[in-house]
């Protein structure tokens, strides 16, 4: 697993480096529910108890004894090996079913200053001596002069209990190992889940013994020539095959030291050899480095996924809101608010037309032609304003209610948003109950303006007859009609069909009294601010649905593609692991 021709980092040095890379993993964000994504936090715990549980601890204390973890299936007698290569009943089975449900770790007497902290397996508490079964979460530590100097037993539970916490500690103490005594027997050694196992040891190069165990005599030479093959075929030539013929206990309910022979003196001459215990330690931690790295590459991986999802959402949410404001700003320059209530009451302002005929014959008596030109008292330029401020917050409210509906159905077809919108306090797929409020304040607001830009524009032409005849509400309202007519602010040719002659009644008077650069300019303005406070109303109904995407762990995601990205700060300490301890593979990130 070494690279060839590399130097390793001192331990001290690969530790820090380990531990960059184990600081980032705990804190990376998985928050949003993707397929995969449970899956992913799984692998990201256990990472990260890996590296607490074994790396680190390892990295610290290389001189540490051996940690053998004792795992295997249900009823394959691991405790019962355990205790009788030992020589005593350190490790008692079940006592509703014969399995072990909590963990116990034997070690020589003179040896328990390793054990009895939390330097390996922090997470556990510890239990010392004899006695009823300690409760989920504890490690007994047994001290018995059975166990040689330099080494350690832990006697696991099941990899395949019902009990899904019992399994779940399996795994974790088998990733905190130096090396695995994997027991089976012949009715089990074929099962999916043992291999699931050992597969993960062949690619983490774990050093590793086999014990094939209560197998009948007559059967021991085939079954474990086949568990050979299949160690073979998986890439675990290497692994130590050890015989465990069917016998009687004794009555202190062992097997006979010479039926474990081989196990027992495999273990002690490890113990025994500084050099070969040493390398099983190197093995192992090699292999450990380099699937950390993998893992942490994963992560990385699924950390972009998440990235990825929450952008696609934001587009989502924009993409509704931005067709909203453009919609809106569509009808507010085609013509389509000059209908209906707004039409009839600008006509009924302007006269239906006479007004242009009165300005085209000159403007020397144009206060008495645009008396005359309109019958009776004419309405108010206000009621054309009032017209105009309704159709505009229908229309406005309108376009809301549609975006709204539009960005939640977006995220209903997503996982990751239909997960974020039943955590969401409000009804996402209607605007806001006070949009209708926010909006009439908006063109209240915009209307004044609209009058603001004409009086400054009118402020050296107030004295002029053609001023004077409309005021500066009526030339305003007459601005507001020339902005929904067009969105240039200046009518011609065919245009003047869609937006309606009475349009063209607003632009000449606007012209007549300020010049026609001057309306472009007047128009262009009116239409701008409008279009401002209309994108700014959908970007706080928007804010609704950015709102679910920039909380909690959702906001440590930070941008796709950004250099301080999780995904890419993940990579960037597995590669400094990867370079640390000498290890091949990796996509590293600069």
């Amino acid at each position: 697993m070494r690279a060839a021709g590399t130097q390793p980092a001192s331990p001290a040095d690969l530790a820090g480096q380990v531990l960059a890379l184990r600081t980032e993993a705990a804190s990376a964000p998985l928050p949003l529910s993707l397929p995969g994504a449970s899956q992913a936090r799984a692998d990201r715990d256990a990472l990260v108890a890996q590296l607490d549980d074994y790396v680190l601890p390892r990295l610290a204390s290389l001189d540490a004894p051996l940690l053998a973890v004792v795992g295997g299936s249900t009823g394959s007698g691991k405790s019962t090996l355990v205790s009788s290569v030992v020589g005593a009943r350190v490790s008692e089975p079940g006592v509703l079913r014969p399995t072990t449900r909590a963990p116990v770790l034997v070690h020589h007497p003179e040896d328990v200053a390793w054990f009895e902290d939390t330097r390996v397996l922090p997470s556990l508490a510890r239990v010392t001596g004899t006695g009823p079964e300690p409760g989920p979460g504890a490690l007994r530590l047994v001290a018995h002069p059975g166990v040689p100097r330099g080494l350690a037993l832990l006697d696991a539970p099941d990899i395949d209990s019902v009990a899904a916490e019992n399994r779940a500690l399996a795994a974790q103490l088998l990733a905190a190992a130096d090396l695995w005594v994997f027991v089976t027997t012949a009715a089990r050694y074929a099962d999916q889940v043992p291999w699931g196992f050992l597969t993960e040891a062949a690619e983490r190069s774990v050093a590793l013994g086999l014990v094939l165990d209560r197998t009948d005599d007559a059967a021991v030479a085939e079954v474990a020539g086949h568990l050979r093959e299949m160690l073979d075929e998986r890439g675990l030539a290497e692994a130590r095959l050890m015989t465990v013929p069917e016998a009687a206990l004794d009555g202190r309910g062992l097997l006979a030291a010479d039926r474990v022979a081989e196990i027992r003196d495999w273990l002690h001459g490890l113990a025994a050899d500084a050099e070969a215990r040493a390398e099983v330690v190197r093995r192992t931690l090699d292999g450990a480095l380099a699937a950390a790295c993998e893992r942490a590459e994963h992560l990385a991986a699924a950390v972009e996924e998440q990235q990825v999802a929450r952008a696609a959402l934001e587009r989502d949410a924009a993409a509704a809101y931005d067709d909203a404001v453009r919609d809106v700003d569509d009808a507010c320059s085609d013509g389509t608010l000059l209908r209906g209530e707004v039409l009839a009451r600008w006509q009924e302002f302007v006269g239906a037309g006479k007004v242009l005929r009165a300005l085209e014959t000159g403007a020397g008596r144009l206060r008495d032609r645009v008396a005359a030109a309109v019958t009776g008292r004419p309405p108010a330029p206000l009621q054309v304003s009032q017209a105009v401020e309704s159709r505009l917050e229908v229309l406005v409210v309108e376009h809301g209610e549609r975006a709204a509906e539009r960005a939640r159905s977006a995220w209903v077809a997503h996982p990751a948003g239909r997960d974020l919108l039943a955590g969401g306090d409000a009804d996402l797929g209607r605007a806001s109950r006070d949009l209708r409020e926010r909006t009439e304040r908006a063109v209240r607001e915009w209307q004044a303006g609209v009058l603001e830009l004409v009086r400054s524009e009118g402020a050296e032409k107030r004295s002029t007859a053609r001023f004077l005849a409309f005021g500066v509400n009526g030339l305003g309202v007459a601005l507001m009609v020339v902005v929904f007519a067009h969105t240039g602010g200046l009518l011609a040719g065919a245009e003047v069909g869609v937006a309606g002659g009475s349009a063209v009644v607003g632009q000449k008077l606007l012209e007549a009294v300020f010049g026609d650069q001057a309306v472009r300019r007047l128009a262009a303005q009116a239409r701008n601010d409008l279009s401002r406070r209309v994108t700014d109303l959908m970007l706080t109904e928007r804010a609704r649905f950015t709102a679910l995407l920039d909380g909690g762990d959702l906001a440590d995601l930070g941008d796709h593609g950004s250099s301080t990205a999780p995904d890419r700060q993940l990579l960037r300490r597995a590669g400094a692991v990867r370079a640390a301890a000498g290890v091949r593979g990796g996509r590293g990130w600069s």
